[in-house]
């Protein structure tokens, strides 16, 4: 021991392949951290919109916006924290760096709750005049926000990565990320159930208080194992290639493209011999030329480099479809709870379900439907068609139920206004069908989102693939909030007190543009070809390859 003590700094910086750190020892290290900030993160993201409303006198459809901004950033995070770890860091510096961003941050969310003049008065009960924050309170609010969305996700998926990293075998790794996504989930349901029924029925500064108290709990326990984590060195960011192809295509542009073989540059392991018709303009970066073009690495790319780019933009149509399948789904997430505000939450005589909660209904619906899905549901339907559920018939599986949940929304919300007009209260109950079809779709279309990014992007980019879904998610954060401003400046659906608006209208809406959005995914779903065999009988590319 006291030698890996001696040499930690040498191993950080150059990788440890003499097998003595990494294996199943740092796993109790890994899962304990990941789910101290699991529950960090879920636990104040969970009640925001609660939070803003109720402490900052922030109006509903604001708040709403505010959420689905830090929210996004959540999301985006992530892809940013991945591309630091790979190019120059390592994924355990990035780590701990994050953990303790997050400290930082939900220690100055617990401040905030804990003194009065960081926050606005109270407005009075059945008041419409209320004093909104001052620029001052506003600037705290903001940088704890920002600290806590920027340590949440710079941890998320550099732990899975970093986790996997620890094993040489893919069994191993395969273990870990099912116990990844198990823990992830524990930790959401923990924060949507428990932090925040805490924060509704006891006090904002003893829910936020939790959450630091398990951040801090969670980076001491990752620090502390820090001797035992296999480093793998940074090898250099995965998008200079890509980089390096679209220069020495635009370079070379004049360039006659070439059909012998031995006009090309390839590498020792290239797994294609000649580049592909498809998007000939590139063909060019890979082209051999008298210039002294060998020697410059931003002048000639391989064959195979050439053709990882082509997949990645042959991928982008169907990115796009996703994208705008995923915003109806966050902005459905928001309006739910905007609409648990005005309902009757009372379960009993004794129980009332916290509106910022409701979202548990969705992680449990997908965490049981992940299960069924493997066991029950993909076997049943390879046995009777012989052939496997491929990643975008998932995709569009959770797109069909992604717009039925909307529909039911939409008419759950009209029986809502309904009883607002009869002067009593519709129970919250009603909103549990929609959530429980959207944590169903959420099981057929996330993993199916990863599945097809993973194994159609390049090998040297495979990292980076299983981040997209969360990249997705976050622009459809984005995405939600700049249509619930347009919709609030063209119509009168989204007031303030939504039981004078018609957000039954805007899931209607929401209804029409996801169909149209599913006729543009069958489009290019159609024409789609796979570049590897989805039987696993081999990884060639189709030759029958057909670009979107």
């Amino acid at each position: 021991m006291a030698g890996l003590v001696s040499n930690d700094t040498e191993a950080q910086s150059s990788g440890d392949s003499s097998g003595k750190r990494g294996g199943w020892i740092t796993f109790p290290f890994m899962i304990a951290t990941l789910l101290g900030l699991s529950i960090t993160s879920f636990g104040w993201v969970m009640n925001l919109i609660v939070f803003l409303i109720e402490e900052f006198n922030i109006k509903s459809i604001a708040a709403a916006q505010i959420s689905n901004v830090a929210n996004g950033c959540l999301s985006v995070v992530p892809v940013v924290a991945a591309i630091l770890a790979d190019s120059f860091f390592g994924n355990i510096p990035i780590i701990s760096a994050s953990a303790f961003i997050s400290l930082t941050g939900i220690l100055l969310l617990t401040l905030i709750a804990s003194l009065d003049y960081l926050r606005p008065r109270p407005c009075a009960t059945g008041s419409i005049l209320c004093q909104s924050p001052s620029k001052l309170q506003l600037g705290v609010l903001y940088a704890a926000l920002a600290l806590v969305t920027a340590g949440a996700g710079g941890t998320r998926y550099t732990l899975a990565s970093a986790g996997a990293n620890q094993y040489e075998k893919r069994k191993d790794q395969g273990s870990f990320f099912n116990w990844y996504f198990l823990t992830l989930y524990a930790g959401a349901i923990t924060g949507a159930t428990a932090i925040v029924y805490t924060q509704d029925n006891a006090s904002w500064k003893l829910g936020f208080g939790i959450c630091a108290a398990a951040n801090l709990v969670s980076f001491f326990v990752f620090v502390s194992g820090k001797r035992l984590y296999k480093h793998d060195k940074p090898m250099g960011s995965p998008f200079t290639s890509l980089i390096r192809v679209l220069v020495a295509a635009t370079v070379k542009r004049k360039a006659v493209i070439s059909s012998k073989e031995e006009d090309y540059h390839h590498e020792a392991k290239t797994s294609a011999a000649m580049p592909s018709k498809r998007f000939r303009f590139l063909n060019r970066a890979a082209l051999k030329t008298k210039d002294g073009s060998v020697n410059n690495m931003w002048r000639l790319c391989s064959v195979q480099e050439v053709e990882d780019f082509k997949a990645i933009l042959r991928l982008l149509p169907l990115w796009l479809a996703i994208i705008f399948v995923s915003t109806p789904m966050v902005m459905q997430t928001s309006l739910m709870v905007l609409q648990a505000l005005v309902t009757d939450c009372g379960l009993g005589t004794h129980f009332k379900v916290p509106a910022g909660s409701l979202q548990v209904i969705v992680l449990i619906s997908a965490s049981t439907f992940l299960i069924l899905n493997k066991w029950l549901v993909y076997p049943m339907f390879q046995k009777l068609t012989h052939k496997p559920l491929t990643p975008l018939q998932k995709v569009g599986v959770g797109q069909v139920l992604t717009i039925l949940s909307m529909a039911i929304s939409a008419i759950v919300e009209a029986k809502r206004l309904k009883s607002v007009e009869n002067e009593h209260l519709m129970s919250v109950l009603w909103l549990f069908p929609p959530l429980v079809i959207v944590g169903i779709g959420e099981a057929f279309q996330f993993p199916g989102n990863i599945e097809l990014f993973y194994g159609e992007f390049p090998e040297s980019l495979r990292n980076t693939a299983t981040s997209l879904t969360s990249l997705v998610i976050g622009i459809s954060f984005y995405l939600s909030t700049a249509l619930i401003d347009l919709i609030q400046r063209t119509t009168e659906w989204l007031p303030d007190d939504i039981n004078r608006g018609r957000v039954d209208n805007v899931y209607w809406l929401l209804v029409i543009g996801g169909v149209l959005n599913f006729g543009y995914f069958l489009a290019c779903s159609w024409f789609y070809r796979y570049r590897s065999n989805l039987q696993g009988d081999d990884n060639e590319q189709d030759p029958k390859d057909v670009s979107t």
